[in-house]
């Protein structure tokens, strides 16, 4: 074989092999929304409400309801999920990921990391929802980050949960790099919160739209 065709053959493995591996990368890419309904999602906690309009998920607050989320039915350990959320300035939200519900019922708590979503500076940032914790972010203060999240637009986030590791990214900014020590959760759902408002207040909405989640 001369020199013209042992390089030729060596492209084409190449290329066979780019091939096989974009493939598998497109395969282990999932949609977690189909844009028509909420299949593959169940509701826990909480009487806010969630529809869709137009391809997007939208909750909405409901007065006296404590903290609602809705939650995929599927558990996911190490991933990397990518989505688009806007939301009412003064409404508090969040993206459970790797939780779990007290007793694996509906009305059980939802508890876990929470990537924060709010216009305060603290978007992207890690909070313990439900746990002893607090914030698994515990630094909070680059301004580049506090600053990532713009008000009354649609916000790109990244998230990448690998072992003890999380971190995020929100517009292209990095906002979290957390080594997890304390909530000790591996895996469990994502779920999409609608936070409870106060007496008098509201109804707000947050609304997402393109959410695709790779297993890793």
């Amino acid at each position: 074989m001369n020199y013209l065709k042992v390089v030729t053959f060596t492209l084409a493995l190449v290329a066979l092999a780019y091939g096989v591996c974009a493939e598998e990368d497109r395969q282990l890419k999932v949609s977690l929304f189909n844009g028509e309904s909420l299949d593959g999602w169940q509701q826990r906690n909480g009487t806010a409400s969630y529809r869709v309009e137009d391809g997007m998920i939208v909750g909405k607050t409901n007065e006296g309801s404590p903290n609602s989320f809705l939650c995929t039915t599927k558990d996911y350990g190490d991933f990397e999920l990518s989505f688009e959320v806007k939301v009412d300035d003064p409404l508090n939200s969040g993206v459970q990921i790797r939780s779990k519900c007290e007793g694996d019922t509906p009305e059980g708590r939802v508890h876990g990391p929470q990537v924060e979503i709010a216009t305060n500076g603290t978007a992207g940032f890690i909070y313990g929802e439900a746990l002893d914790t607090g914030w698994l972010s515990e630094d909070r203060s680059d301004k580049q980050a506090q600053e990532a999240f713009k008000k009354g637009e649609w916000n790109q986030y990244r998230v990448v949960a690998k072992g003890k590791t999380i971190q995020t990214w929100i517009n292209g900014v990095p906002v979290a790099d957390l080594v997890d020590e304390k909530s000790g959760m591996a895996s469990g759902f994502i779920g999409l919160q609608v936070h409870q408002i106060g007496k008098g207040t509201g109804p707000y909405e947050v609304r997402w739209r393109n959410l695709e989640l790779t297993e890793l």
